[in-house]
Order: structure tokens, then C-alpha cells, then sequence
């Protein structure tokens, strides 16, 4: 098993997405991308309701963990996501994300992701408005998920006015003066991650863009863009 690392509140995380492995050799696949030094896994579950298609569950996650000791944020594609907020948990999940489009009491499901112990995130879908999706949460939110694609499958391409959203919800965060994370999962590659962290994405999700090819190498080249980024 992996040790889980302490994060640095100020660092850049890359997180690569379980969607895009071989499930076949899930543990192996998991471990191969944090011993090439990605901060953490993202889980991304569908239940073929919210969207098309379904992946996996608490039980899967929970797998995970045990093999590999790492961060995982369970990002729910699911509705109905307040069933489903305990066995993420149980599961060792330390982040829950959900979206503002799956429920109809976001200030309540995020105050029981809380109350599970977990970091409580919100995720908006390319055509959901941010203020008024956001605003009156924002005491309650450790983490805002930009989608730049559509949710539902992997290997998508980014979608340009992803851009702007991200730099709207950074200074959203500035000014209301948020410790929240703005994480970003969508068509995420080396190319695009120097433009988003400057644009204030502090967490980059990527799947295809990791998992297709060499992932080591995958890893530096989205490293080095975002140390290239910062260092501007």
C-alpha cells in the first residue's frame, strides 16, 4: 500500500481519473499512476440515470483504497446523490464531489457530506450558470468542478469556453475570500493545463491524457506545463 502524502494547501494536484484504466487491472493501474507521482485518484461514477453511462460503485472505491492507501474524490454523476454519500465514505473516499444539477437541496447534501467526514464538493456541467449555482454555498464548499466536457464519457475534447468559466469561479473564490479548490475535468492535457492554472484551476483531472500511452511520461509533461505556468 501507497502512503497517503500530506497535501500543501498551495500546491497544483494532478489527479487522474479511474474511468480512463483498464478495470481489468484496476489496482495495478491505480498504483502505476501514483508511483509516477500523481496527488491522488478521481473516481468518477455514473449510474446510467444522470448520465448514460454506468461505471462503478462505493464498493469499487473502497477496493482502491485498501490497494493503494491513496486520496480519492469520489465525483458522483449519479441522482438522487444523498443515497449514496455514507458508502462513499465508509469506503474511504476523503472527498465527495456532486452536482448542482442532480439535486434539489445542494446546501443540505453538502452539509452531510460534511457530517460523513469527507470534503464537500460541487460540480457544474459546461451550460450551468456559476454565481447562482455557487453563492449561497460557498461556506459549506472545500471544492468547485468546472466540467469542460459534457459528463458521461472519457476522451472527450475540451470545450473552449471551459476557459473563461474557470476564471470566473477563481475570482469568485478570491472575493468571497474562499479556501475552496477549483478543480477542472474535461479534456484536461498537457497542452490546455498551463492556460488553466493560470487561469486558476488548482486541481487538474485527466484520464486519457495520463492513462494512453506512457503514463510517467504522460504525468512530467502535465507537471511541467503546470510548473511552467506558475513560474510565469
Amino acid at each position: 500500500m501507497i502512503a497517503m502524502k500530506p497535501f500543501s494547501p498551495n500546491e497544483i494536484r494532478i489527479l487522474p481519473s479511474l474511468l480512463a484504466v483498464d478495470f481489468a487491472r484496476l489496482g495495478e493501474e491505480a498504483r502505476r499512476a501514483l508511483d509516477a507521482g500523481a496527488d491522488g485518484l478521481h473516481a468518477d461514477v455514473m449510474d446510467g440515470r444522470f448520465v448514460p453511462p454506468i461505471t462503478f460503485g462505493a464498493d469499487v472505491v473502497g477496493a482502491v483504497v485498501r490497494e493503494t492507501g491513496a486520496w480519492i474524490d469520489a465525483h458522483l454523476m449519479v441522482e438522487q446523490p444523498e443515497r449514496q454519500i455514507d458508502a462513499f465514505a465508509a469506503a474511504g473516499a476523503k472527498a465527495i464531489t456532486v452536482h448542482a444539477e442532480a439535486t434539489a437541496h445542494l446546501h443540505r447534501l453538502l452539509a452531510q457530506i460534511r457530517d460523513a467526514g469527507c470534503e464537500a464538493g460541487v460540480a457544474l456541467n459546461p451550460a450551468t450558470p456559476v454565481t447562482e449555482a455557487v453563492r449561497y454555498v460557498l461556506p459549506l464548499v472545500d471544492r468547485v468542478l468546472i466540467m469542460t466536457v459534457n459528463p458521461g464519457w472519457g476522451g472527450q475534447t475540451f470545450i473552449p469556453e471551459g476557459l473563461d468559466k474557470v476564471h470566473k469561479v477563481a475570482r469568485i473564490l478570491r472575493a468571497a475570500d474562499s479556501r475552496a479548490r477549483l478543480q477542472v475535468d474535461g479534456g484536461v492535457t498537457a497542452e490546455n493545463a498551463g492556460d488553466l492554472v493560470r487561469h486558476g484551476a488548482d486541481e487538474l483531472v485527466a484520464g486519457s491524457a495520463v492513462y494512453r500511452g506512457d503514463v510517467a511520461g504522460n504525468l512530467a509533461a502535465i507537471r511541467d506545463a503546470v510548473n511552467r505556468a506558475r513560474s510565469v
